[in-house]
């Protein structure tokens, strides 16, 4: 049994950031739902009323996370954003395996959260699936930025492709498995551009 001090806990600023790093550690490593409030204050290290100070509910303290991740482009999403890679490149990226040394292998966070958090009112849900909507616009307006044909499904197509590939990576614990859906998105990619003649 692990027991932190008060001597050990470190004091003053940071809190919310080091509640958040801790939550996004524990919430990749065990879920969501199996990840309770005090493991978190422990992890940070806070007190637990320095937790609930900064996040009454755990609800609360996930929907931040989601957030926080979605901020700082460390999701599928965030690769699409990028303006220093072609938009071609943007949307191959989405099929690219995690960084070396990422454990475990993880899917989505968005589609972690809403299936941890199934209400469709729930305010977790509800904002995974504002993010689910913004990939499939960034994608969509990668894709019109390339003069493919139909960029609403081919839009539609990418991100299922996307998710799917995430999802089966994460199941099977194969962080490559990405290269199937790049080799399909590819081909996608391909047929949909304009022919010349």
């Amino acid at each position: 049994m692990t027991t932190v001090t008060t001597a050990s806990r470190r004091q003053g600023r940071g809190g919310r950031e080091r509640i958040l790093a801790a939550a996004a550690g524990l919430f990749a490593a065990q879920g969501i739902n199996a990840t309770g409030m005090e493991q978190i204050a422990e992890r940070a290290p806070v007190s637990k009323r320095t937790l609930y100070a900064h996040f009454r509910t755990k609800d609360e303290l996930v929907l931040a996370h989601l957030k926080d991740l979605a901020s700082t482009g460390r999701t599928l999403e965030g690769s699409l954003a990028r303006k220093d890679v072609p938009p071609r490149e943007r949307i191959l990226a989405l099929f690219e395996p995690p960084p070396v040394g990422t454990d475990p292998v993880r899917g989505c966070p968005f589609i972690d959260a809403a299936v941890e958090f199934p209400d469709p009112q729930n305010a977790v849900h509800s904002y995974a699936r504002e993010q689910k909507l913004l990939m499939v616009r960034l994608v969509a307006d990668l894709v019109k930025e390339l003069g493919c044909r139909e960029p609403s499904v081919l839009a539609e197509q990418l991100v299922t492709l996307a998710d799917g590939a995430a999802s089966r990576a994460m199941v099977l614990g194969d962080p490559n498995y990405g290269r199937h859906a790049r080799t399909a998105a590819k081909i996608l990619l391909d047929n949909a551009l304009p022919t010349t003649i």
